[in-house]
């Protein structure tokens, strides 16, 4: 599957809709994201079973915003509507590769019942 653009009309249903869904937030005039762009595009023809998609932080400023981002590329994932990834900077393939892997191998009962903890200490914190 080829990367999926993404913008703030479809962002949520991508994530409602897919088990596992990649971001790799970027701009047109960012080196490191042009040379990550390839490698991104690569993995998403490798695993078909997870969207991949690209955000363009020039044209979507509403994401960035929403996400704080603050340098590109930023790589995010969400696996079953849970964060469980967000990191700055340029992956190579083979790092990227076993970010994957361990997205995939994740055991989602218990990051659901982490998130869940954390969400309600945030909750009583506000």
């Amino acid at each position: 599957m080829a990367t999926v653009q993404i913008t703030k009309d479809n962002f949520e249903s991508v994530i409602e809709n897919n088990d596992i869904v990649l971001f790799d937030f970027w701009a047109e005039w960012c080196g490191p994201c042009k040379a990550f762009g390839p490698i991104f595009e690569k993995a998403s023809e490798a695993h078909e079973d997870i969207v991949f998609g690209k955000i363009d932080t020039e044209d979507e400023r509403e994401l960035g915003a929403l996400f704080q981002v603050r340098s590109i590329p930023t790589i995010m994932a969400f696996r079953g509507q849970i964060p469980v990834f967000r990191q700055p900077g340029l992956l190579p393939e083979p790092v990227l590769e076993n970010l994957i892997e361990q997205i995939k191998g994740l055991d989602m009962a218990e990051v659901k019942k982490h998130y869940e903890e954390q969400l309600a200490k945030a909750g009583a914190q506000a």
